[in-house]
């Protein structure tokens, strides 16, 4: 059964379960609407990303323990290693998140950072952090394999 809201709060849901964004014949790219809908993904998704942030730090806490065994110790240590490497990916992530919602405060989200052109609704709902288009970042990957 969902959470009751308070009166004027917004609904939480996760990113995947934001609907695609529809487009309308002759409308304007990256419109106020379109901008709403991007910044509610990406707010979604941090605020994921916060939430397991939190439950590591308590899982970590809670299962935290002294083991006398080496092994038990030694594996322990592994998966808490494992843990904190995740969370430091993700860590980098909230970071680009915050950089993608200040383009969007600025205005100048969903336009490639390379060629000017538009990134385009598509690839920004499936990559909603993306900075190029899908020409430019091809390209970039081209040359990125070739240099090693």
């Amino acid at each position: 059964m969902p959470a009751k809201r308070k009166k004027g709060q917004a609904a939480q849901s996760s990113p995947s379960q934001i609907a695609p964004y529809k487009e309308k014949k002759g409308e304007e790219y990256m419109n106020e609407e379109q901008e709403a809908h991007f910044r509610e993904i990406l707010n979604a998704w941090k605020r994921d990303l916060m939430e397991e942030v939190d439950r590591t730090v308590h899982h970590m806490q809670d299962e935290a323990a002294n083991f006398p065994d080496p092994n038990d110790r030694a594996s322990q240590e592994s998966e808490f290693s494992l843990e904190l490497r995740t969370r430091d990916r993700e860590r980098k992530l909230i970071k680009k998140i915050d950089e993608t919602i200040g383009k969007l405060d600025n205005h100048e989200y969903g336009f490639c950072e390379v060629c000017g052109v538009e990134i385009g609704i598509r690839r920004l709902e499936a990559r909603p952090t993306a900075t190029m288009c899908i020409d430019c970042k091809t390209l970039d990957e081209i040359r990125e394999k070739q240099m090693g």
